[in-house]
């Protein structure tokens, strides 16, 4: 970790270079733990912030430096509207880039059940799944542009659990890129904040300019409900880990 830029109290702020930095740094700390606990239940995210993140655990596997044979992940959501089997669900993409390259046993991933005609039923069974497994040791966390981790939009309470919810246009105008065939799916089931917050360890990623107001917001000035990302100021195990746009600091020349 050698271009470590700052150490802040219990909680970490870690700003890299570049955003493969990030995802290997990140990418080390879920191998370190795993190390430490190889039947770790993680707390998983997708989106564009998190591939370098899964690429780098797919090659640490590879390398034997790692095995996954112990762990059970929940991930943080999935789009309602969609088939697991379309290429954008959150299962497919979390196969495409990770499941399907480590020996993980994939009865022991669990996303959301978001094709479900009672969807409140499904948010309260995930959290007793959850419960059941004992917590999450480790929750992975991207940020939206609009502050929001996992699909928790600005507005959601603090005390929210995994249920469903609207996607904002903002979100809806960011995800458009990735379904060319049909129009982006408005709703999701997603963990709730205090569901995030009853993780043991949180880890949030953010990398490029675009980030950097939401990174602003999450940081400084306690919790604002327009800003859903500023409630993990109160988590007191926390670690940030930016590139350098991100933390808003300008590049090397």
């Amino acid at each position: 970790m050698s271009d470590l830029i700052m150490l802040v109290s219990s909680s970490q702020r870690l700003t890299y270079s570049t955003e493969a930095a990030v995802g290997q740094a990140v990418g080390d700390l879920i191998v370190e733990i795993i190390g430490r606990k190889p039947a770790a239940v993680l707390g998983l995210a997708t989106g564009a912030t998190m591939e370098p993140v899964y690429a780098n655990l797919v090659a640490a596997f590879k390398r034997g430096d790692v095995s996954f044979a112990g762990v059970t992940s929940f991930n943080l959501d999935e789009y309602v509207g969609i088939p697991t089997s379309h290429p954008r669900s959150y299962r497919s993409t979390m196969n495409a880039l990770f499941f399907d390259h480590v020996d993980i046993d994939k009865n022991r991933t669990f996303l959301p059940e978001a094709s479900v005609d009672k969807p409140d039923e499904a948010g309260e069974r995930y959290e007793r799944m959850i419960a059941k497994a004992g917590g999450i040791d480790l929750q992975l966390l991207g940020i939206g542009r609009n502050g929001h981790i996992g699909f928790n939009e600005p507005g959601s309470a603090k005390d929210s659990r995994t249920r469903l919810v609207e996607l904002h246009e903002d979100t809806l105008r960011a995800n458009a890129r990735f379904f060319s065939d049909r129009p982006v799916p408005s709703s999701a089931i997603t963990m709730g904040i205090g569901t995030i917050l009853s993780a043991k360890q949180i880890v949030l990623t953010a990398t490029g300019v675009a980030k950097a107001d939401a990174v602003r917001r999450a940081t400084s000035g306690g919790f604002q409900a327009d800003c859903p990302a500023s409630a993990l100021q109160e988590h007191d195990k926390v670690s940030w880990f930016f590139d350098r746009a991100a933390a808003g600091l300008r590049m090397a020349a």
